[in-house]
């Protein structure tokens, strides 16, 4: 899983006052220099607009201009922001492509289909629920002070700056979440109930002790001692008298206001327009027109086969059936780390001898370097096993993959190998570093994150594994296949739930009628189906479509198709939407014929 990105794009229909602006047009032209020139400027000046009005953003990627911003989270800053994606969208359509590159003509494509997408979105009000047990303002800034610089004395009054404005955001996001209520689009009441433990622990820490401290920890000696004292005194007074009493008003707001509001069934369709909405949601996460029914029947159809390939090996491990195998794999000890430390260096040894073996797979590798971290306290008892934050193109912050230490010693060790696979080596890190590392495409090209392209190459990852011999004890084989089985349940319990109007503990039950998964990570993975409608969809459906090219590259290509050119061609141009990388595997195939 990757955290901390650009919202997904999608391909969807044009507006009608699009389509109607397009067809209004008289082809003339202009030299093809000056139109190509006209829409570098245009992907400089959105990308611009884009970090302004996202400075956390703009920080996590190493810009630091907007370094002692927040975002404005009004109601009036969400429809600005439309209205100007609408001036853009005209502005981009009246570019004529006719002699652009292929890339140029794709870097248009995409940012017209984001300016569509979001007037969609903007349907459904999203600003309106804007906290789940996932996170919520209420965590990006102790998330974005992870990945932050502190070199400077500058850095340190950025940074106190935009703690002085937090109080101010919190009333903006408890303001959008009381229009919800008034909407009656609120998120499951059980789901808040978690929200609010964690806000309640941030809201509890001492001033020295909150995350948002963490700069004080470690001054670089350039600083004065001087300057280190003022620092060190004004960061922790504006977090004692203006942010931790912002948290505390958020928690008072979620138990007495929010939580008695949310809603009881755990399904999207409960919304007013949640079959609309959760239709929508199929379709920006996994770039493909698929529907619930389709997607359900796609997993119980996987999952069936998924359980035909782990049966030979619990049978040569001794059981008759993957029942009792599964049973036995809670009561192993060997199968389960001593530590947290020890689950930590489980998953670093399983990535140091993929790192070797990536020649063998790729012929373009990034530069960027990597971390493996634990999960912050504050977000263990919710968080996935495991997922990735992305370094900064420039390599001065490495990617990192975060490890659920929580209960760490009834978590599994045998899905360690792929796991590591998927959020590291060959998988979120590579993948993206080699995007951020891209040159000759727009900037938002580097960052784009289409969820069915991204977690589907982490899915397709885990497999590359077992090509290139990986997975030599049994158990993580079988692990491997698992994991495999977990992607599969996602599309069974994701539209069981929010189109077939599943319980929660319906969602548990098939968990663990088909898997051995600890209890721990059954309990969070459920609640970010529910929290996450059709995110957790992506991962299969672009495990599959990427598994499908290859297959169509080998059969079309014969003894001339060689796995790093092809991997090269999935990667090398950044996330795409699914079907506009089918288009380039076509054209790929059609050269190196």
């Amino acid at each position: 899983m990757k955290r901390f990105v650009l919202p997904v794009l999608l391909f969807v229909t044009a507006s009608s006052a699009f389509t109607t602006y397009l067809s209004a047009q008289t082809p003339s032209p202009a030299p093809l220099e000056t139109r190509q020139d006209a829409l570098r400027s245009f992907f400089k000046d959105y990308w611009d607009a884009y970090l302004q009005h996202s400075p956390e953003f703009a920080s996590t990627i190493g810009d630091l201009r907007f370094n002692d911003q927040i975002t404005d989270y009004s109601v009036q800053a969400s429809n600005d922001w439309l209205e100007a994606e609408q001036n853009d969208l005209m502005r981009l359509a009246a570019i004529d492509p006719t002699g652009f590159t292929d890339q140029e003509k794709t870097s248009r494509d995409l940012l017209l289909r984001k300016f569509a997408e979001d007037e969609e979105a903007a349907e459904f009000k999203e600003w309106e629920m804007p906290i789940n047990q996932m996170g919520g303002i209420y965590t990006t800034y102790p998330d974005l002070v992870t990945q932050l610089s502190f070199n400077t004395v500058k850095d340190y009054d950025d940074w106190i700056t935009r703690l002085r404005q937090i109080p101010k955001a919190f009333d903006q996001v408890m303001t959008n979440m009381s229009i919800g209520i008034d909407d009656q689009r609120v998120p499951p009441k059980y789901l808040l109930e978690k929200a609010l433990d964690q806000v309640q622990q941030l809201a509890a820490q001492k001033p020295e002790d909150s995350p948002l401290a963490m700069p004080l920890k470690k001054f670089p000696a350039s600083i004065p001692a001087a300057e280190q004292t003022r620092i060190h005194d004004e960061m922790l007074a504006v977090i004692a008298k203006r942010v931790l009493p912002a948290y505390q008003r958020l928690a008072r707001f979620l138990q007495v206001t929010y939580i008695p509001a949310g809603r009881e069934q755990p399904g999207i369709w409960a919304l007013p327009d949640g079959a609309q909405y959760y239709k929508f949601l199929i379709h920006r996460g996994t770039t493909i027109d698929l529907s619930p029914d389709e997607l359900h029947q796609i997993g119980l159809n996987e999952v069936k086969k998924d359980e035909a390939a782990m049966l030979p090996i619990a049978q040569k491990l001794g059981f008759k059936d993957l029942k009792t195998f599964n049973a036995s794999l809670k009561t192993n000890p060997t199968l389960h780390p001593a530590s947290a430390e020890a689950l930590l260096a489980a998953y670093r040894s399983d990535l140091t001898p993929m790192q070797a073996r990536l020649p063998q797979l790729f012929g373009h590798l990034p530069t960027a370097t990597y971390q493996v971290v634990a999960v912050p306290d504050y977000l263990q008892k919710s968080a996935a096993p495991a997922y990735y934050e992305a370094g900064t193109a420039d390599g001065k912050r490495p990617g990192r993959i975060f490890i659920n230490t929580y209960n760490a010693t009834s978590r599994n060790l045998y899905d360690v190998e792929v796991i590591a696979y998927h959020e590291g080596l060959p998988g979120h890190h590579l993948q993206i570093s080699i995007a951020h590392e891209l040159q000759g495409i727009p900037e938002f090209r580097r960052y784009d994150q289409y969820t069915g392209y991204t977690e589907g190459w982490g899915l397709y990852a885990e497999q590359l594994g077992k090509d290139v011999g990986f997975y030599q004890d049994p158990y993580s084989d079988y692990g491997r296949l698992e994991a495999d089985m977990w992607r599969s349940i996602r599309l069974v319990v994701d539209t069981g739930v929010h189109s077939k109007h599943w319980t929660r503990q319906q969602m548990v039950d098939y968990f663990h009628d088909h898997t051995a998964l600890d209890d721990a990570t059954i309990e969070a993975e459920v609640d970010r189906y529910v929290a996450w409608p059709g995110q957790a969809l992506a991962y299969k459906v672009g495990q599959l479509k990427i598994l499908e090219l290859r297959d169509k590259a080998k059969a079309a290509l014969g003894a001339k198709f060689d796995i790093r050119s092809f991997h090269d061609q999935v990667l090398d141009a950044g996330a795409l939407p699914l079907d506009v990388l089918s288009s380039r595997i076509d054209a790929w195939i059609a050269s190196s014929k």
